[in-house]
């Protein structure tokens, strides 16, 4: 199925539904929630996944797992989706939070096939079992760290928001603590308590899942290290390493394979 909402097809007694979804760039999807499980997957672009208590950055080839009945809305840069909707009963260990996870070659595979399969595919045969072995792919992915949780105290949350506008990674915790009228020990316990990170980790991990969508556009590492605020690129560098294991260039432009027609049968 493609290009269909849906809530168009969400009475259909099968388990997984899969859905294909080409937006235009910079595309918002404002705060919906679906009753099904959602397992979204970007096959290009970058999507930014904001919920009441974090967001999540998915670049092309990952995916972003989305308990049922959770409101999120989704920013989309220059990206086409392809969607499982699941019914909940179908997969009782789902995270209860999102989580963004890799997309091996395989179950990219998988995806791809199961979106141009009949939507009422039958019980038993060929379709079923590319997607009970879908379901047991997904469910042994590890998670990614692209997500940064966000602090329900109003206060602080306003001043996160607006961090995660304009990231800078000198931007001082003394600032936070005078808007919040705290001291910074105080600030420094409310980042704990409201996220699980101290002000630096949180801090740092915004700037470089901020990095990503420039990265993806082919904005070069140096000119993205200037904007956050970085000494140089290779500061910039090291802390992107830090946080997710690869350097910079391992999420620029996605390569022609992403980017290319897809396969149909």
């Amino acid at each position: 199925m493609r290009n269909i909402p849906v809530a168009e097809v969400d009475d259909l007694d099968r388990a997984v539904l899969a859905v294909g979804t080409d937006y235009p760039h910079d595309h918002l999807l404002p705060f919906h929630e679906h009753r099904r499980t959602q397992f979204l997957y970007a096959v290009t672009g970058v999507m930014r996944v904001e919920t009441i208590d974090g967001t999540w950055t998915v670049p092309a080839d990952r995916a972003v797992l989305i308990p049922p009945l959770t409101a999120h809305q989704v920013t989309m840069t220059g990206v086409r989706t392809r969607s499982l909707y699941i019914e909940p009963s179908a997969v009782p260990w789902f995270p209860s939070r999102c989580r963004v996870v890799d997309v091996s070659a395989l179950l990219r595979e998988l995806i791809l096939d199961a979106v141009d399969m009949e939507p009422r595919y039958p019980d038993h045969g060929r379709d079923a079992v590319v997607i009970e072995l879908l379901l047991h792919e997904i469910r042994n992915l590890t998670p990614l760290p692209l997500d940064v949780p966000l602090p329900a105290d109003p206060g602080l949350r306003r001043l996160c928001d607006a961090f995660l506008r304009e990231p800078d990674i000198h931007d001082p915790p003394a600032r936070w603590a005078t808007a919040l009228n705290v001291s910074e020990r105080t600030l420094g316990r409310l980042f704990r308590a409201g996220t699980g990170l101290s002000f630096t980790q949180w801090r740092q991990r915004a700037c470089v899942l901020h990095s990503l969508r420039h990265l993806a556009e082919g904005v070069p590492v140096s000119r993205v290290a200037t904007s956050l605020g970085y000494e140089n690129p290779a500061a910039f560098t090291t802390a992107f390493g830090t946080l997710l294991g690869s350097p910079p260039t391992a999420y620029g432009p996605a390569p022609v394979r992403r980017a290319g027609v897809e396969r149909r049968r």
